[in-house]
């Protein structure tokens, strides 16, 4: 399932002129699958795309917007990162450069979303049994 995970945004990343990596995380910062970018930069962006959801999920808690992050958009010096939720769990976030046509890249970013959804699941996690300190 990774490969077709992998495939797939490499087909987002092809599809969009000027769009340079792909990612696939998991809401709390787990990279899944990815394109374009080495294991540290996908490991870096996941934390960072993460941290930026739940700033983003905060203001719409507080400030009235509660219904859900959609997406966020960061226009740094000569990139854009954008991050948008993809599934129960799941983030996608895309770099590109500021020459990119933001509104194809959306759109091409949530068709992938609405298209594959079951794919792009990540289950939510166990909680770990409890420690019993008495049974060694």
């Amino acid at each position: 399932m990774a490969d077709d995970l992998t495939w797939l945004l490499g087909r987002l990343v092809g599809t969009v002129p000027n769009t340079h990596g792909a990612l696939l995380l998991s809401a709390d910062g787990i990279a899944k699958c990815w394109h374009g970018l080495d294991n540290d930069g996908a490991d870096t962006l996941a934390a960072l795309s993460s941290g930026l959801c739940s700033l983003a999920h905060q203001v719409g808690t507080r400030f009235g917007g509660g219904g859900g992050v959609r997406q966020v958009v960061s226009e740094l010096g000569d990139i854009i990162l954008f991050v948008t939720a993809a599934s129960a769990g799941t983030v996608l976030a895309v770099l590109a450069s500021r020459e990119v046509d933001a509104g194809t890249l959306s759109y091409e970013m949530g068709k992938l979303c609405t298209q594959v959804p079951s794919y792009l699941a990540t289950p939510t996690r166990q909680h770990a049994a409890a420690f019993n300190h008495g049974d060694r």
